[in-house]
């Protein structure tokens, strides 16, 4: 049968799940096994031989329960541990008294004769307190002089209970070795009682268990940070989802613009999550009227995830909005959110494109800044319209950005979209596909309903960016 440190240092490998589950049954079977080996051990107290078996058993169950609740991280992660998280930093030089890549430590031992006061001390306890074995040990009187000021009550406590209750003595303590490093021992003991009932002697075992619990401190601390970091994350992505809900346009299913008048444009639009990651992105769609009667059609992305992004988009949003009821044409006005990016304390990039539509004779003229061009479906087939030129935002100081205008009919389709919509294409196949979906485009009544066969093809696919999709039907 493996021994702790075997079994210890097996699960010192990255193993799967499954041969954790073993090790952990492992050890299990492995401390039922030593439990019924010590209850067939003689407890009468009189033979120092049985005392110390005694002894190494209850010290091989603490080994054991130590070794389970390690396996237990491993097994269950950090999100699902309750004692402490998974992760273990990497080990350090082992200290004296400590077996190399194990958690079992070297153990000592001691006697404290109270008929002859005299103290006996095991070679491997001088070394693990740091003491020159060429000296008497110390008495109990004496050792608390090695132990932390804080943990000396402890130890008192431990050693009174134990000379006047003869209760046994199981419990940690801090001491000071010579050299001024702090070690952490554990301490298990029983009285020796004579004939007549009184305590003759106390015997005990120690072991360093400094690594031990250095290795649980900082698991403890990485555990705490982990959830710190898992509360802010949380945090920062309520608040970028009620600042892009505030900004976004708040119409939901289908909006016609202008409101008045023969001719209009049929919207629909929606915006998909990322779901690979928590935080929300910087992709936004818009639908406007404008005051001269015109639509205004826009879709965009800012680089990055978070609170700062959505803000940036929230800004950037705000200008093109600005801008365009002030009658400022796309391409201008690209060239003026350009400056803007630039003049931010935080630069970023970004990429968009910006329509102008004219009910009153169909044109539609756009630009765009490093996005992909807006899809025009007619007669059941789709192209993608010629792209003026037209940088990244932010990209480049100083850039200008040009028009492109065209002409639509009744019953044409225009198609907006963020490149994150196609996960794990190039975007010329990302284009494909959407072109492809004309003929069932062609079949729609509304935007809505072509809003929903996007949705279809593209909505269940995993996404590292966010997406947004805005469909125009030209009605009349």
């Amino acid at each position: 049968m493996p021994s702790p440190v075997s079994a210890d240092r097996s699960a010192a490998q990255p193993p799967g799940r499954g041969s954790v589950e073993a090790l952990i049954k492992q050890t299990r079977r492995l401390k039922g096994d030593v439990v019924a080996v010590r209850r067939d051990t003689h407890d009468d107290g009189s033979d120092p031989q049985d005392r110390w078996q005694r002894a190494l058993y209850d010290l091989a169950l603490h080994q054991l329960d130590d070794l389970d609740a390690h396996l237990a991280q491993l097994r269950d992660g950090p999100e699902t541990a309750e004692a402490e998280p998974a992760e273990v930093p990497a080990p350090r030089p082992a200290p004296p008294g400590a077996t190399p890549g194990s958690l079992l430590s070297r153990v000592g031992s001691a006697e404290w004769n109270f008929l002859t006061d005299e103290a006996s001390w095991s070679g491997e306890l001088y070394e693990i307190l740091g003491r020159d074995p060429a000296a008497p040990a110390l008495t109990l009187d004496e050792l608390p002089s090695l132990v932390l000021d804080e943990d000396r009550p402890k130890l008192t406590a431990m050693v009174t209970d134990c000379l006047v209750d003869a209760r046994p003595i199981d419990g940690e303590f801090r001491v000071v070795r010579p050299d001024g490093s702090v070690r952490t021992v554990h301490m298990m003991g029983e009285p020796v009682l004579g004939p007549d009932g009184g305590t003759t002697s106390m015997w005990a075992v120690l072991r360093d268990v400094s690594e031990l619990r250095r290795h649980r401190r900082t698991v403890r601390e990485s555990h705490d940070s982990l959830r710190h970091h898992r509360r802010r994350a949380q945090t920062e992505r309520r608040l970028a989802v009620e600042l892009q809900e505030a900004v976004l346009p708040p119409w939901r299913g289908s909006l016609r613009l202008p409101h008045q008048g023969p001719r209009t444009l049929d919207l629909a639009a929606h915006y998909l999550p990322a779901t690979t990651g928590a935080l929300i992105g910087g992709d936004w769609y818009d639908a406007l009227e404008l005051s001269d009667g015109a639509t205004l059609l826009s879709v965009g992305d800012l680089t990055g995830h978070g609170v700062a992004v959505t803000s940036g988009m929230a800004t950037l949003l705000g200008a093109v909005r600005g801008m365009a009821m002030a009658g400022t044409r796309p391409g201008e006005l690209l060239t003026m959110l350009n400056q803007l990016l630039d003049a931010t304390v935080q630069p970023a990039l970004g990429s968009a494109v910006c329509c102008r539509y004219r009910p009153e004779d169909r044109s539609l003229v756009w630009a765009q800044a490093g996005h992909p061009a807006p899809l025009l479906y007619r007669d059941g087939t789709g192209r993608s319209l010629n792209a003026p030129d037209g940088v990244l935002l932010g990209a480049t100081t100083g850039a200008t950005y040009g028009q492109a205008e065209v002409t639509l009919e009744p019953g044409d389709l225009v198609l907006l979209h963020t490149d994150g919509l196609v996960a794990g294409h190039g975007s010329t196949s990302a284009v494909d596909r959407l072109l492809g979906l004309a003929p069932r485009f062609g079949t729609a009544r509304t935007a809505q309903d072509c809003v929903r066969t996007v949705m279809e093809e593209f909505g269940a696919a995993e996404r590292e960016d966010d997406a947004c999709v805005l469909v125009a039907r030209v009605t009349g």
